[in-house]
C-alpha cells in the first residue's frame, strides 16, 4: 500500500504576501493583436497575431462566426471575430464556402488561417459548444468562457474537448479564456484543452482549467510525439484530476501558474516530455510533478517552485512522482525572453487576472516586471459581416472601433440618461451590451450620456449603431460633462481614443446625422 509523503515548503513570508492585495494593472490589447503581443513559444516560428490587419466582424450566434470565415475572399484573409452571447448548438450551424470548412454543433476553425476570434461586451459563453482547431496557423482565441463540452450523452462537440488543436496546427495563441466541465470522463467530459496530431508552437496564458476531470494533453498516445513546444503560463488549474498537462515526447515551459486541487496527478512527463517548470505554486494537491501510468520516462528542470500541502505517491512501476525531493532531471532552454513573478505571489496574482471578463489584467512587476506590452496594428475599415455586390452599393454595418478595445467595458452596469429620446427607446439600450437594442433622439441630433456613481478613468469611448441598420451617425464628439471639455471628436460611429480622464459622466453628442441616428451601444474603456 502506498502511503502519501506530505511535503510544505514555504517561501519565507509566504503568507504576508497572500494576505497583501496583488497590485495589477489592465493591458488593452485590440482584437486585431499587434506582432509580438503573444508571448512564450507562440512568439516563434514567425510570431502569432491573429487576424490583425484584416476586418473585424461581429458575431452573436456560431453560425454568423462560420459565415464570417466563409465569407472571406480565401482560407488565410485575416479576420477578427467579435463575439458577445451565448453560443449553443441551436445558433451553430454548418456554413459552407470557398474560404471554410465548418460543421453544426461545433466551432470549426478547420483549413484556415490568420484568425482572432474574442469575446466582447458583456462577454462570450460557448455553452456545450467546443473549438476545434485543424489544419489551422495563426490563430488566437481570447476572452471566452468555455464550458460543459461532452463526448458522450447529448448534446455532444468537439468529442468532449473544450478546446482541442489537431492535425498541422501551428502557432496558437489562447489567452484570458476559462475552460471548465462539470465532472470527469463518467460524466462524458474529456480535455480541457487538447494538442495532438503535430501542433506545434502554442502559448496558454491568463487562463482558468477548472471542474474537469482532464485538464489537457499533449499528444494523444505514447506514438503521438510531434507536437509542441507549448509555454503555459499565469493560469489557474483548479479542482482536476489530472493531465495538467500531459506531456507526450513535448517540450513546456510551465511558469508563474497556480495549482490548487489537483487530485490525482499534475504535470505528467512521458514518454520523452520535457518541462522546464519555474515559480508555480502547488497546493492542497498529489503528484504534482513527474511520470504517471507509464514506464516511458519524461524529465523535468525545476526551480522557484513553492510545494504547499502537496502529497507523493511512492516510486515504483509505472508511477514515478518528483517529490517529495524535487530535483531537476535535465536541463531545457528557450529561446525568447520572459520575466518571472515570485512564486509566493502567484495564486493572489492569478486569482485577479486570469479568466475571461477580468479585463486582460496582466501583472504590472508587484513580483517582477511585465513584459513590454504590444502594440497596435495597422487595422483596415471594419465591417460586420462578409460583403458581396458593388462597392457602391450601402452595406448595412455595426462599425467597431477600428482597434477594438478588450478591456472591461465601464458602462456596463453605469447609468444613463439625455436630452431626449424617440420611437419609445430608452437610454438603457445604449448600455446594455446588446446591439439588437437602441436609443434614438427626438430628431437628427442629440445627446446620450454615461454616468457613474464615483469617478472613473475612461481614455476612449465607442458608438456603435444597431446591427443591421445603415450608418447615420454623422458629426460626434465626447464632453465631460462637469469641465465641457471636447475629449474628442469624429465622424460616423466608431472609436474616439483621448487623455485618459477621470469623469463622473461622459457626454456623447451627435452634432449631425444623415437621418435619424440610433445608437445601439456607448462603450467606454480605460485605456
Amino acid at each position: 500500500m502506498r502511503r502519501p509523503v506530505v511535503t510544505r515548503l514555504l517561501a519565507t513570508g509566504v503568507a504576508a504576501a497572500l494576505a497583501t492585495a496583488v497590485g495589477v494593472s489592465t493591458l488593452t490589447l485590440p482584437a486585431q493583436a499587434a506582432t509580438g503581443a503573444a508571448d512564450g513559444f507562440a512568439s516563434q516560428n514567425g510570431g502569432t497575431t491573429g487576424g490583425a490587419g484584416g476586418r473585424t466582424v461581429r458575431a452573436t450566434t456560431g453560425t454568423q462566426i462560420h459565415e464570417a470565415l466563409c465569407g472571406r475572399a480565401g482560407s488565410d484573409t485575416p479576420i477578427v471575430i467579435e463575439v458577445s452571447g451565448t453560443i449553443t448548438h441551436g445558433n451553430t450551424a454548418k456554413v459552407s464556402g470557398s474560404s471554410c470548412n465548418t460543421a453544426a454543433g461545433v466551432i470549426e476553425l478547420k483549413q484556415v488561417s490568420n484568425v482572432t476570434l474574442v469575446g466582447v461586451g458583456s462577454g462570450a459563453v460557448f455553452d456545450q459548444v467546443g473549438i476545434h482547431i485543424r489544419e489551422a496557423r495563426n490563430i488566437i482565441v481570447q476572452n471566452v468562457t468555455v464550458k460543459n463540452v461532452k463526448k458522450s450523452g447529448s448534446p455532444t462537440s468537439n468529442g468532449g474537448d473544450a478546446i482541442g488543436m489537431e492535425s498541422g496546427v501551428s502557432n496558437v495563441w489562447v489567452d484570458h479564456v476559462t475552460l471548465e466541465a462539470s465532472g470527469g470522463e463518467s460524466e462524458g467530459y474529456d480535455g480541457l484543452f487538447d494538442m495532438k496530431g503535430d501542433t506545434r508552437y502554442v502559448t496558454l496564458s491568463y487562463s482558468i482549467l477548472r471542474n474537469s476531470g482532464r485538464g489537457g494533453l499533449v499528444g494523444s498516445g505514447d506514438s503521438d510525439l510531434g507536437n509542441g513546444p507549448v509555454t503555459y503560463h499565469h493560469n489557474l488549474y483548479e479542482n482536476l484530476d489530472s493531465r495538467v498537462p500531459l506531456l507526450r515526447g513535448a517540450t513546456a515551459h510551465i511558469y508563474n501558474n497556480h495549482y490548487v486541487g489537483i487530485k490525482e496527478s499534475g504535470i505528467n512527463a512521458r514518454a520523452g516530455g520535457k518541462a522546464k517548470v519555474d515559480n508555480n505554486y502547488f497546493e492542497d494537491s498529489k503528484d504534482v510533478l513527474g511520470t504517471f501510468y507509464t514506464d516511458l520516462p519524461g524529465y523535468w528542470q525545476v526551480a522557484g517552485n513553492v510545494f504547499d500541502n502537496v502529497s507523493w505517491s511512492s516510486k515504483g512501476g509505472d508511477t514515478n512522482p518528483a517529490g517529495p525531493n524535487v530535483t531537476s532531471t535535465t536541463t531545457v532552454s528557450v529561446p525568447y525572453s520572459y520575466r518571472l513573478d515570485g512564486a509566493s505571489c502567484v495564486p493572489a496574482l492569478v486569482r485577479a487576472t486570469a479568466g475571461a471578463n477580468t479585463g486582460n489584467q496582466v501583472s504590472n512587476g508587484s513580483c517582477t516586471p511585465q513584459t513590454p506590452a504590444p502594440t497596435t496594428a495597422p487595422t483596415s475599415a471594419p465591417t460586420t459581416g462578409p460583403t458581396a455586390g458593388p462597392t457602391s452599393s450601402p452595406q448595412p454595418s455595426t462599425p467597431p472601433p477600428t482597434a477594438p478595445p478588450l478591456g472591461r467595458n465601464l458602462s456596463l452596469g453605469a447609468g444613463a440618461d439625455g436630452s431626449g429620446k424617440g420611437g419609445g427607446t430608452s437610454y438603457g439600450n445604449a448600455i446594455d451590451g446588446s446591439l439588437s437594442t437602441y436609443w434614438q433622439p427626438s430628431g437628427s441630433t442629440g445627446r446620450i450620456s454615461v454616468k457613474w456613481g464615483s469617478a472613473t478613468t475612461v481614455a476612449r469611448v465607442v458608438v456603435r449603431e444597431p446591427a443591421g441598420s445603415v450608418g447615420s451617425i454623422g458629426a460626434w464628439r465626447a464632453v465631460d460633462n462637469a469641465t465641457g471639455v471636447v475629449l474628442a471628436t469624429g465622424n460616423g460611429a466608431g472609436t474616439l481614443t483621448f487623455r485618459a480622464t477621470s469623469l463622473t459622466k461622459l457626454n456623447v453628442e451627435i452634432l449631425g446625422s444623415t437621418g435619424t441616428p440610433r445608437v445601439a451601444e456607448v462603450e467606454t474603456y480605460a485605456g
